[in-house]
């Protein structure tokens, strides 16, 4: 039986980890992918207090972990596919089951973290991994004096079109809307580089091509006009859906899938608690996403308690 285990091996699982390390909790963490979570997918982050200048986002995941690691808690590959709900002595337990395994716990944080939306239109799933992509420090360097296109305006969207201008020849940085959602300080960088071309208030129709990425088939969402930009890839940063499919029936969820909590991390079950890009807020930082991390742990450990 453990007092807790962990969901999800992001900045914010890593945290809560950290701190569960500290409380001395008997701690197990499941990973079903490489520890770090979506912002692995950026090459740098900036953001991060303490780093001038930023730091690459696979040190600061390497260092999240040998924190971890060096409390003697060892990150498991693998997947949380059902939380079963029991009793034990009349206090609530759970079982974490996984595809070979059951975990036993007393206590459950959730940072299963979340995915990159798609756009859901014609040519996105057949051209993806054929010039689609959602991953520019992934996929970036394939497109090497190509035109491209990247589709969002957030944070993600901008540093990514900025990351993506040391290959590509062009980014066509398309945004549904006049104004970014992006912070300022990101937007200047954007508008000041040359290689980026803005195209505003217009949303993709179509992606074409046969084996692979040509063209995108675009429209002026206040004009109505279509258009068609050559490009030889296309970059999607629209949003994420949190990973919360194995919850359903078993935590309260927003309409959009993300698991609703109080400001202590404690959702619709006692005991079960939930930090990161899976929760709703209204904020999706690593920053953020650590102080998420270690509130749960605190708050998990004053359950056990």
């Amino acid at each position: 039986m453990h007092d807790l285990v962990i969901i999800g091996a992001g900045p914010a699982g890593l945290t809560a980890a950290l701190y569960a390390g500290r409380f001395r909790l008997n701690t197990a963490v499941l990973e079903k992918m490489t520890a770090g979570g979506q912002i692995i997918l950026s090459s740098s982050i900036e953001n991060y207090p303490g780093f001038p200048g930023g730091i690459s986002t696979f040190e600061l995941i390497d260092r999240f972990k040998k924190q971890v690691e060096d409390l003697g808690i060892e990150i498991q590959d693998k997947e949380a596919v059902e939380i079963k709900p029991g009793l034990d002595n009349g206090s609530p337990v759970y079982e974490i089951r996984t595809k070979d395994s059951v975990l036993k716990t007393k206590t459950v944080i959730v940072a299963s973290g979340a995915s990159p939306k798609r756009l859901g239109i014609p040519g996105e799933e057949k051209l993806t991994g054929r010039g689609v992509s959602y991953c520019g420090t992934c996929d970036g360097p394939l497109f090497k004096n190509k035109d491209i296109v990247v589709v969002g305006g957030g944070d993600r969207a901008l540093e990514e079109a900025i990351f993506l201008t040391s290959y590509a020849k062009k980014v066509n940085l398309i945004h549904r809307r006049s104004a970014f959602r992006a912070s300022k300080i990101v937007e200047e960088k954007a508008r000041e580089n040359p290689k980026i071309n803005f195209i505003l208030d217009t949303v993709v129709e179509e992606i074409k091509g046969e084996n692979k990425v040509e063209a995108m088939k675009i429209r002026n969402v206040k004009t109505n006009l279509q258009d068609e930009i050559i490009c030889q890839g296309g970059f999607i940063f629209v949003g994420i859906i949190p990973n919360t499919g194995f919850l359903i029936n078993l935590l309260e969820l927003d309409e959009g899938g993300f698991i609703i909590t109080d400001q202590e991390m404690q959702t619709s079950r006692p005991g079960i608690f939930s930090c990161g890009d899976c929760r709703k807020k209204s904020l999706w930082q690593v920053v953020s996403a650590c102080g998420d991390g270690a509130t749960a742990a605190a708050s998990a450990q004053r359950y056990l308690l």
